[in-house]
Order: structure tokens, then sequence, then C-alpha cells
């Protein structure tokens, strides 16, 4: 069984499990539609089936005393596989059924009708059995399927306490499926439709009120919004509370976005100066458009979803589904998931070294690693694009573990080697709230038997921003260590004298943004100029990043800068081609192709 199907089976089986159905006593509600099944065929045997992970247990049956039969070669678990219907009219036949249990109890006829949730799940068969070889009428399988039916309204009736939201008193999201799906047969296909979701606040808000309000805050949101949105779309037509914060509706017949999203916006602009919530809460209104008769609910109801999260940067707070958006967001979400993968395998992330050069002498004193990801399905994924993502999920923790064990390990070679070089290695937010953070880096040091010296971890401001009293005692407790700091991208976060004076660093590395185009903006290099005074004035060595040519090198010169790092030098090089150009002869001139000598620090 493939990934896919195993993911799908896991799925359908999470459903049928979810009912509980399984192992329940007989209902007199089940039985009556299964003797229907058996009186409509003139058969012997007939059961309601449902398809667990390796039995066919029969939730009702007749002619039949046992409760379930091995999934293995049961026509029942095709149903279930298939999600279609099934007609064998000879066991005996049928080369893979002929060797069924089925068959050596006596079995020769059999039609299976698949019991279907609104999500598409199949639970099992409406099935009949007979002890001779028959044929089947399209009447009679038009009758099975309408069996099946009948039990699936049976089984959600039973479990209707999910189809009305005790909170709003509106319809759920199982009955926004299930009367899509009819909306669908009832209106003509080709028809246009929009589907609309109304998102009452933004994840970050809904986290702060939780924090700061009661919890009868929420249910005051929900019940308020609930009472307009009925106000708003009046009686006979409805509004589904699809999740905790989150309303859908389907717009009446003959509207399009032309003339529905003016309407739209100007009812939320009133919503929102009308609401008691209008400071702490943020609603907003996706909408996506589908075509009667061919649209899946499910994936409708996503890009409204997908439209309501983009219009949060929206003026009027209402947004339409944008395909491109939701590539780009997928794309996005695939890396996110696929990256957990990466870290555990032993060839997708790699480090690259940038070096970094002594203004002064040319001489090359440093490294940065830099994380590389060759996606085994989309190939190389530019750092600017994964590097962010990490860096605001769960995985930026395992992520720095990973580049510190990678880097320790090339920092060893190379020491090993006679290569005396400092390594930078770049730290996220997230690791400084670590508690042992500094603890793990100087196990690791010894581990390698390296000194602390040997690395500079580079800190952006807003990381430290994030959580500034905690970052600042992590950041004490590793220089306390010996371990180096630096401020990377200097100028593009929360820059100032005193956040300067305060932080402990070694380093202040100067945002490329500042020094691409330097040699021909005379504002960027006053800016640049006091950067690296004030910085050297309060005990900083300055690195320039983004050096690219010869002019804005002459100009970091005279302005002091202490090191400069970037293309006009080399390109991010593999380990081995780090150690190779390093060993380019001292009269070679400094350039792209022609990088300057580097000499051994001692």
């Amino acid at each position: 069984m493939t990934i896919s199907c195993q993911l799908t089976e896991s799925r359908r089986l999470d459903a049928l499990h979810k009912l509980n159905l399984l192992d329940t006593p007989p209902s007199e509600a089940f039985d009556r539609i299964t003797r229907m099944a058996a009186s409509l065929f003139q058969l012997p045997i007939a059961a309601v089936s449902l398809t667990d992970a390796d039995r066919q247990w029969f939730k009702s049956r007749v002619g039949v005393e046992h409760t379930s039969i091995p999934r293995v070669r049961a026509p029942c678990g095709n149903v279930a596989d298939n999600a279609e219907v099934l007609v064998i009219p000879d066991l005996l036949d049928d080369p893979y059924f002929r060797d069924s249990p089925l068959v050596a109890s006596g079995i020769r006829y059999y039609a299976g009708a698949p019991l279907t949730t609104a999500q598409g799940y199949c639970l099992g068969a409406m099935c009949v059995f007979g002890r001779e070889p028959r044929a089947t009428t399209q009447q009679e399988l038009t009758a099975l399927c309408d069996l099946a039916g009948m039990v699936m309204a049976q089984i959600e009736m039973q479990h209707a306490m999910g189809r009305i939201d005790p909170l709003s008193g509106l319809p759920n999201r199982n009955q926004f499926l299930e009367d899509f799906q009819d909306m669908q047969r009832d209106r003509p296909a080709g028809e246009q439709g929009l589907a609309v979701l109304i998102n009452l606040a933004t994840p970050e808000q809904l986290s702060h009120a939780a924090r700061a309000m009661d919890p009868s805050y929420l249910d005051e949101l929900v019940t308020d919004a609930a009472r307009w949105l009925r106000a708003e779309v009046g009686p006979g037509r409805s509004v589904y509370h699809v999740t905790t914060t989150q309303f859908a509706l389907i717009a009446s017949p003959g509207m399009t976005l032309d003339t529905y999203l003016p309407l739209l916006e100007a009812r939320m602009a009133h919503a929102r100066g009308a609401a008691k919530s209008r400071h702490v809460a943020t609603p907003t209104v996706g909408v996506a458009p589908f075509e009667v008769g061919g649209a899946d609910c499910l994936s409708v109801l996503r890009q409204a979803q997908c439209a309501a999260h983009d219009a949060i940067d929206t003026r009027t707070h209402v947004a339409v589904y944008s395909e491109a958006e939701d590539t780009l967001y997928q794309r996005r979400f695939t890396l996110l998931n696929d990256f957990g993968s990466a870290l555990e395998s032993q060839d997708q992330l790699r480090l690259v070294y940038q070096p970094r050069i002594d203004i002064g002498t040319g001489a090359c004193i440093g490294a940065e690693a830099l994380l590389r990801w060759n996606h085994p399905a989309l190939g190389a994924i530019g750092p600017g694009e994964f590097i962010p993502m990490i860096e605001r999920s769960g995985l930026a923790h395992a992520t720095t573990a990973w580049v510190l064990a990678a880097a320790l390990q090339q920092q060893r070679r190379w020491r090993d080697e006679g290569i005396c070089l400092q390594m930078s290695i770049n730290v996220s937010a997230a690791n400084l709230q670590e508690p042992d953070f500094a603890a793990v880096l100087e196990t690791g040091l010894k581990q390698h038997d390296l000194p602390p010296d040997s690395i500079e971890l580079e800190i952006t401001e807003s990381a430290i921003m994030a959580q500034p009293v905690k970052a600042h005692a992590m950041l004490d407790t590793i220089a306390a260590t010996g371990v180096r700091l630096a401020i990377d991208d200097f100028g593009t976060g929360y820059s100032s004298l005193s956040y300067l004076q305060r932080m402990p660093a070694d380093v202040v590395k100067i945002d490329q943004s500042f020094v691409i185009g330097l040699e021909d903006d005379v504002r960027k290099q006053a800016l640049v100029a006091t950067m690296i005074t004030l910085s050297q004035d309060l005990g900083h060595r300055v690195v320039a990043e983004g050096v690219e040519c010869e002019e804005v090198l002459i100009f970091l010169r005279q302005a002091g800068c202490d090191e400069a790092q970037g293309f006009m030098f080399a390109r991010p090089m593999e380990a081995d081609v780090f150690s190779g150009w390093r060993s380019v002869p001292p009269g070679a001139t400094p350039g792209r192709s022609t990088p300057p000598h580097c000499a051994h620090q001692t």
C-alpha cells in the first residue's frame, strides 16, 4: 500500500471510529432497513457491514449468526476501498473471491452499495448475499443504493448532536457540507456561486484575548456575531457556524462578484463600527467563487478561509480567493511540512561558507556558516524562502541544533587541517528562550575540543526584541562563556544607542541593504559612516555585508570599517572549495573570480 493510500485509509478509519458505531448493540432502526434489503432482493442474508482495520463488523444482519468476518477477501472491504457499488454474480467465477471464507460458507452471490459520509469516506456497505448465482436488475441496484442512503441518514441522525452548534444555535460544518451538496443538485450545473466565510478575529487576537479576558468573552463574541448574521441574512437563508470563530454562507443565486463585494464591504464597515469588540478583534471576510455541479465543498470552504486570511491585510478586510496566493501558501506549507524530514535525512541539508575579510590586510579571518536545502522533489530551495518560515515555526530549535552540530564538526576538521578561522553561526529568537542553550553550546565546544572564541553567534535585533529580558539574560550567559556575539542585519530592526550599549556584542554587522548601491548614494554613505563610528565608539568591531564592488570597498576602508563580506570576495562555498579558495597565492588581486589571499589566523 502506498503512503497516500495508507493516509487515506487512516482517515477513513478515523471517520468510522469517531461515529462510535463499532461493537454497539443491535438497533431496530438499522434492522428494519436490513430486512427491507433481504425482502427486495428475495435473498436470505443481508447486512449493514462496517469495514474496520481487519474485519467486517455487522451493525445489523439478517440470516447470519456471527457479528463479523475477516476483512481479507471480503467483498465489503473492496466496497470500502473503492467507494463504489460492487456486484459479483457468482463468487466461484471470480478469480479473487473464489477462495474467500464466504465461498467456503456456501455464499455464491454478492451485491453491496457504499455507505459514504458527507466528507467522502466510505464506512462499509449495505449488502446482500445469496447461496445461488443470480443476475441483478438496475431496479435492484437503485433500491440497494437508496437503502445505503437510508443507513447513512440513520447514522447521521444518531450523530445529529453534531448538526447544531450549541453556543450559536446555528447549523454547523457537517450541515454546511450536506446542504452544499443538495444545493449542487438543485441549482443548474455550470451556474456561478459564491461561498462567503466570516472570520471574527485573527489568531493573534484570539491568543491575546484568551490570556487577558474571561472565557465568556469568546462566547459573547460568537453569540453577538451569530445574532447579527441571522438578522443580516434574513429568514429563508442559512448561516453556518463552521469553526469556533468562523461562519459561512452561500450567496443568493444570481449574485456576481461585481454586485456582491460592495454589499459585503459596506455591511462589514457598518458592523465594525458598531461592534463592542472592534478594538480587540478584526473580522474579515473571504469570498470563494465556484461552479455549481463540479465544486468540491471542502475545497470551496478552504478557499474561502484562505481569502479571509488574506483579507487581514486589506483596507476593507474583504478579499476574494486568489489562486496565486493560495499556490504560494500551499508551497510554504509543503516546505514547512517537509523540513522535518530534511532534518532527519542524510543528504538534504548542508552548510556552505562565505568568507569574512579584514579590510586593512585583505586576510580571510572568518567564515559565516549558511544553511542550504536541496528538496528531493522541488530541488534547491532558497534560504530567503525557507529560513524565515522555519524561524517562525516549532522547528527553529531543531534547525539551530543541526546547524550548530554541523558547524562545530567542520570547525574541528579545519582546525585539524591547520585552518584557524572564526566560524559565524546564525541563531533564531527561539534559541534565546531555551534555558539550557548556553549549556548546550558549551557542551558542543568541549565535545569537539574547540575554544569558545572559535565561534561567533549572529543574532538579529528583532530576535532580541521579541522577548528582550529573557534574550539579554541568555546573551549575558553566552558572553560569559567566551563565545563571541554579533548583531546581525544592523539597521533594519530596533537600532538605538541604548540598545547597542546594553548588548554584550563584540561585532556589529551592517545589513546589506545599506551597503549595496552605496557607491552612488550619498545618503547611504552618510548613514553607513555614522553606523561605523557609533559602533566602534561603543567598542564593537564592524562588518559590512553585501560588498560587491571595489568602489564600495574603498569607501568602507576610508570610513574605517573593520571587515567586509560579499560577492566581491566570494559567494558561499562548499567546505572543500572554501579550503582550496584560501590557498590562492599572496599576489592575487581581490575580486569575484580572484579572491584575496587568506592568512592563517593565530
